[in-house]
């Protein structure tokens, strides 16, 4: 309608949404009639590296790993809920509100970083018995969940419900699944030292993978380095392993044992978020198809980024960036400059990806690091791996950086609040961020 602000609507405020809002934001400084919405489940941007950390208890209060999106993005209107349907030919889409209103957003410019989603396989049971570690109630119910397993061990009676209990299975040996594991023994050790009558009792962490070893896209080195900390504290790693069903009472695995426990991590990996195959654009292995401007081909004043994009990685020919934070927040603030151009702000830029390295969190003074591809183990690689989320976390430095001094000159917390109940955390659990 004449009179109606030029609109750009971002649906997602994970890394890449976050990323977009603000580059639009510092773009369109000096533009007059031009208004930014951000559509999001939530109020937050979530850093999403650091929940295992709240799952462990190192960092205390979860609200340490989000930041408020109105309070970070001022002059960025913030549209509360999931977006449902994309009308491309009629510039709208819709969004349900957290108490279940429908609404319609117009748009101008769309800048679509819904993220993903965990991944579920078709195994039987895991819907129901596992729970993931990619949202804030995930963390917080498996450090719940743990506390509890050890505290109902040490009440019971029976040695064979003592052991399930203490028996914890992680699958999925990647970023997050290896950070759970390495933190698991450590947090449970903390737990157990305050239980008289556990003494004694063996705490098993198991990490699964199909993969033949731990952290298989990193250098063999760091994998190397990585499988001897996990081994060191007790973690049972077997590789070429899987799941084969889960149940109420334990895990059926693929080499044919069972495992009694009542605890199982899914970190499996994510899927694109479900709105991208309802989108009707072209995708790439359930990704959808952009330029290497960010736009979708066909429809210039659309674009994608993040991990529900494939964008082309010019520095390797015919392959596309990977689901992780690292691309996502870089291809978010291009895709907000991008689209600050279309609208004669700037000049749009191809995207070209430099991989900087990675970092990875082990518990206690262990990491394993890879900044501009020197590999490093050990504190050295733990000094670097704190530093870079220090950098990374757009807000709330100074409280996780007292977290951690207080993990490490204090004894840990294990104290379950149960304000999160199992039914409330599926492993289907969606995340309006990416993956790291």
């Amino acid at each position: 309608m004449d009179g109606d602000p030029t609109r750009v609507v971002i649906v997602g405020g994970g890394f890449a949404g976050y990323r977009a809002a603000r580059a639009l934001r510092r773009s369109l400084l000096k533009a007059a009639g031009i208004e930014i919405v951000i559509v999001n489940e939530t109020d937050y941007f979530l850093y999403l590296p650091l929940l295992p950390e709240v799952a462990a208890a190192v960092v205390v209060d979860p609200r340490r790993v989000t930041v408020s999106l109105p309070a970070a993005l001022p002059g960025v209107r913030l549209a509360l809920g999931t977006v449902t349907a994309l009308a491309p030919e009629k510039d709208r889409l819709s969004y349900t509100d957290p108490e279940g209103a429908v609404h319609e957003l117009r748009y101008d410019r769309l800048i679509l970083a819904a993220g993903s989603v965990t991944k579920l396989l078709p195994i039987p049971g895991v819907a129901e018995h596992a729970h993931g570690s990619r949202g804030v109630a995930e963390a917080w119910y498996l450090r719940d969940h743990v506390i509890r397993q050890v505290e109902l061990a040490a009440a019971g009676d029976s040695p064979e419900e003592r052991d399930a209990r203490c028996t914890f299975v992680v699958v999925g040996a990647g970023y997050t699944g290896t950070e759970v594991a390495a933190q698991g023994p450590l947090f449970t050790q903390a737990i157990q030292r305050r239980h008289r009558e556990l003494e004694g009792q063996r705490t098993r962490w198991l990490l699964l993978d199909l993969a033949p070893q731990v952290l298989p896209e990193l250098d063999p080195r760091l994998s190397r380095a990585a499988d001897r900390v996990l081994r060191k504290r007790g973690v049972e790693v077997l590789t070429g392993t899987s799941v084969r069903e889960a149940t109420n009472d334990g895990v059926w695995l693929t080499s044919g044992e069972f495992v009694p426990t009542r605890t199982i991590a899914w970190c499996v990996g994510v899927s694109p978020h479900p709105l991208v195959a309802g989108a009707g654009f072209e995708t790439q292995r359930g990704r959808l198809v952009v330029d290497t401007t960010l736009a979708i081909p066909g429809h210039p004043r659309i674009f994608a980024c993040g991990d529900a994009s494939a964008v082309p990685d010019l520095t390797r020919p015919g392959e596309v960036t990977a689901m992780t934070a690292q691309p996502a927040t870089r291809q978010g603030a291009l895709a907000g400059r991008n689209v600050a151009a279309s609208l004669g702000f700037g000049i749009a830029r191809e995207y070209k990806h430099h991989d900087l390295g990675f970092v990875v969190d082990l518990g206690g003074a262990q990491a394993a690091a890879n900044p501009l591809h020197i590999p490093l183990a050990g504190w050295v690689a733990k000094l670097v791996t704190r530093g870079y989320h220090l950098l990374a976390l757009p807000g709330n430095r100074l409280c996780a950086a007292v977290d951690w001094l207080l993990d490490a000159l204090s004894p840990r917390q294990s104290v379950q609040l149960g304000l999160v109940q199992s039914a409330s955390v599926p492993s289907a659990t969606t995340t309006p961020g990416e993956q790291r």
